[in-house]
């Protein structure tokens, strides 16, 4: 089977980033202390995907029963993705960001690669038992796009076009 090393290897990149970002938002839960519920629900619920990423990995056939379209498809997405955020998170703790400026990075990376397939998944229509396991264990914590664009609102904190670029 030619697409296992593929799956594997999204699989381990989908697991790294929904770790990178639970490692980000624990950073801003840290250092933002009238935030500090939000960024931790966040934190906890990547950590949740990761969690669910892992066992399916760690299932024996996951390549017959696997949601083929639970995962992003490019690799090199994700892998940037994944450096951005471990960069950004080096950045953070030389130089910590504006409560602004956290929130706005959060909702960029949010609808990047990964995270927005993830959200793509959850809106889909499964035919899966699996998909549809997954989708039911996930369901309470999906869109953190729209949360963190709903959060920043409350807060009066405008979302400003972020273009990935240092």
């Amino acid at each position: 089977m030619p697409e296992s090393p593929t799956i594997a290897a999204l699989l381990d990149e989908s697991i790294q980033l929904e770790l990178n970002l639970a490692s980000l938002y624990t950073l801003f839960n840290d250092h933002f202390e009238e935030d500090e519920e939000f960024w931790w629900q966040l934190s906890m619920e990547e950590r949740s995907h990761a969690a669910l990423l892992q066992q399916e990995k760690k299932q024996p056939q996951p390549l017959q029963f696997f949601p083929e379209n639970l995962l992003s498809k490019d690799l090199e997405a994700l892998k940037a993705n994944n450096a951005r955020i471990t960069g950004e998170a080096e950045r953070f703790k030389q130089n910590p960001y504006s409560r602004d400026e956290a929130l706005n990075l959060a909702l960029h990376i949010e609808m990047s690669a990964g995270e927005a397939h993830f959200q793509e998944f959850m809106e889909s229509e499964t035919g899966s038992l699996t998909a549809d396991i997954f989708k039911q264990l996930a369901s309470e914590d999906q869109n953190h796009a729209r949360r963190i664009r709903e959060y920043m609102k409350e807060q009066g904190v405008e979302a400003e076009k972020i273009d990935g670029t240092d």
